[in-house]
């Protein structure tokens, strides 16, 4: 099972230094990949209708994961990056699809795009783009992205996206690998249909149930799961110890990687975090 980290971007804010010294850390304690989460913009939750529900207000800084990613593809050699997970919906499509290329290209074919719909029906409105569809705008991206990483040129009309004969060039060595993330059925029917993977987030516990109805419906759409990736994001847990057990039980479960976050912990500073990560790992290998 590969290891990863999720960068802690509430703590250590918007440091470019962080973000260049908590990977390096993390590599050279040999964890195979580093998670970061996307927002663009934040909102105060008062006085909204509908409420907003989300754990991230204004005051919560973020980078956008395939510039940080990009960045940093310059500054690790082995390191494998992963938005968990980028909000596809949110953005233009063909414009992703020409990040996503170049990053894997740059950084020699170490990015896993993780994506998902997202909650902030704030944020699409101020990106321009419509939150009610956002589930079927992502299918079909997914499935126009697919196409311009490994097609000469591409002819499209889908319900949201159009390509008139059209090529992506250069396009990236391969099909870069599209893993989902969510906790609702129909991001687990998304997943099942469109995805090499799926990223759970919380304790091995509550992601074995979840695991199970994915490879359910795996089985439904005549799809291996053994071919199908599944991550566990363990939060902040509040001793070392119990969070690298809960990594290990999801090994245990067939899990092809697991990631620990450590936001929310109490941690001020880089060292703090990287102390913690360098347990988890010690831990993780007895």
């Amino acid at each position: 099972m590969k290891l990863g980290v999720v960068y802690p971007q509430i703590e250590l804010g918007g440091a470019p230094e962080a973000v260049t010294g908590y990977a390096r850390a993390a590599e050279a304690l040999g964890y195979d990949h580093l998670i970061a989460y996307d927002h663009v913009l934040g909102a105060p939750h008062d006085g909204r209708d509908p409420p907003l529900t989300g754990p991230y207000t204004d005051k919560t800084p973020f980078h956008d994961p395939l510039v940080m990613f990009a960045y940093l593809a310059g500054v690790t050699p082995k390191l494998e990056f992963a938005p968990g997970v980028l909000v596809l919906p949110q953005r233009q499509a063909v414009m992703v699809a020409r990040q996503a290329a170049d990053l894997d290209l740059f950084s020699g074919g170490r990015l896993r795009l993780g994506v998902g719909t997202g909650w902030n029906y704030l944020e699409y409105e101020a990106l321009g783009e419509d939150y009610a569809s956002r589930g079927p705008r992502m299918s079909e991206q997914i499935e126009l992205m697919r196409r311009l990483w490994g097609e000469d040129l591409v002819s499209f009309e889908g319900r949201f996206h159009k390509v008139d004969r059209m090529s992506l060039n250069p396009r990236p060595g391969r099909q870069i690998p599209i893993w989902m993330g969510g906790r609702t059925e129909a991001a687990y029917r998304r997943a099942a249909r469109l995805g090499d993977g799926f990223m759970f987030i919380g304790q091995s516990a509550d992601a074995e149930a979840s695991w199970g109805r994915v490879e359910q419906l795996l089985g439904e759409a005549g799809r291996d799961p053994a071919a199908f990736g599944r991550e566990l994001i363990v939060w902040a847990r509040p001793g070392v110890v119990e969070m690298a057990d809960s990594g290990r039980r999801w090994r245990d479960l067939g899990g092809t990687h697991a990631s620990f976050a450590t936001m929310g912990l109490g941690f001020t500073t880089l060292d703090q975090h990287v102390d913690y990560i360098s347990e988890i790992k010690r831990l993780s290998e007895a």
